[in-house]
């Protein structure tokens, strides 16, 4: 009996799931300016002497610049808004500010200057960063970009875009210096026409850090005068505006049994601590010591860099100038504002930490 070959039936080939393209990640528009200052006064010149500065479309606009209405000249139109050289006046119109006319044609030698530091300290994100550093020099590069993204919600994509802008527009507007290849960011906040930078920094920090009446702050500085005068004039009323109770050493806990105890406990005890370093005082410097291995978050205070060692460069430094009519305001107020910052952010002013990954 002949036997039947099995057929062999041909399996059908299994089809490899198809690969899903990774999902692209879209960061929400900007809120500050995408162009730095000079670049966003182009089309107010250009409507002053094309258009006598007077109301116009954006079509208009574009063809006086000599260019298209859409992609980059809308953001450009955007940013002049944000610095406050256009503004709208009625829909599918812009026209040139008082702004834009005092720095285009300025009718006093400072009025270009004075409407340049206008529009960055009014600028969206802009003036948040500048008010934060004002006095201060930059962190390193790494530390600054940690700060622009956790801190003032740069997007992590746009944090090298925002550095480049906000750095060219605070050397045009002679809002920085550079020393020792440091960038040092210039406090104007005492100019008679600029805004109360201090007020509405002091009030975005009270309301995201919170503070209790018994919370203190110890003030590490010399006793002898004059350093030991600004204890009074100066980080008393500071700390106080701050929310905070001030102690210092030989005001406040001096007595019976050995000081080094109680600086300790008052070390110890301090939600945040203040530290005047100009003279290099070794007292001062064993105190930050003490401060540095509990890992207390300290505000740093000089009147120059040379008194600032190396391995606290990397902390936030507040600096004051002397030669400066108003420079004992510009310090408390200051100094009240990083107290509670220092709080709210103490990755920036404890003495040992690391750099994000």
């Amino acid at each position: 009996m002949a036997t039947k070959k099995a057929t062999k039936v041909a399996s059908t080939p299994k089809k490899s799931p198809a690969k899903r393209s990774p999902t692209k990640t879209v960061s929400p528009p900007a809120k500050y300016p995408r162009n730095a200052l000079e670049k966003s006064l182009r089309i107010p010149k250009a409507i002053l002497e094309q258009n006598a500065g007077k109301p116009c479309s954006l079509k208009e606009s574009a063809n006086f610049v000599g260019v298209g209405v859409a992609g980059p000249y809308q953001v450009e139109v955007s940013s002049g808004i944000k610095y406050g050289f256009l503004e709208r006046p009625a829909q599918g119109l812009i026209t040139v500010t008082d702004r834009a006319k005092k720095i285009l044609r300025p009718q006093d030698p400072q009025d270009k200057l004075d409407g340049l530091r206008d529009a960055v300290l009014n600028a969206p994100v802009i003036s948040d960063v500048y008010a934060h550093y004002r006095g201060e020099n930059l962190p390193d590069k790494q530390f600054f970009h940690n700060a622009l993204s956790d801190t003032f919600g740069v997007p992590s994509d746009k944090v090298g875009e925002f550095e480049e802008i906000f750095l060219e527009s605070l050397k045009s507007a002679e809002l920085m210096s550079e020393l020792d290849g440091k960038t040092r960011i210039l406090d104007v906040s005492r100019h008679s026409d600029s805004p109360n930078i201090h007020s509405s920094a002091l009030k975005k920090l009270e309301k995201s850090v919170k503070v209790d009446a018994s919370d203190t702050c110890f003030v590490m500085m010399p006793f002898a005068a004059p350093l030991g005068d600004y204890y009074a004039k100066i980080y008393k009323p500071a700390i106080e505006k701050a929310g905070l109770r001030p102690v210092r050493a030989d005001a406040d806990i001096f007595g019976t049994g050995k000081i080094i105890d109680q600086i300790w406990s008052g070390i110890n005890s301090a939600k945040v601590l203040v530290a005047e370093l100009t003279s290099r005082n070794p007292n001062v410097f064993y105190e930050l010591g003490l401060a540095h291995a509990l890992e207390k978050p300290v505000v740093l205070v000089s009147s120059n860099d040379s008194d600032i060692p190396f391995d606290l460069k990397h902390i936030r430094v507040i600096y004051y100038d002397m030669t400066d009519p108003f420079w004992g305001s510009k310090l408390m107020d200051k100094v009240s504002e990083n107290i509670l910052s220092a709080i709210e952010h103490p990755e920036e002013a404890i003495l040992a930490r690391k750099i994000k990954e």
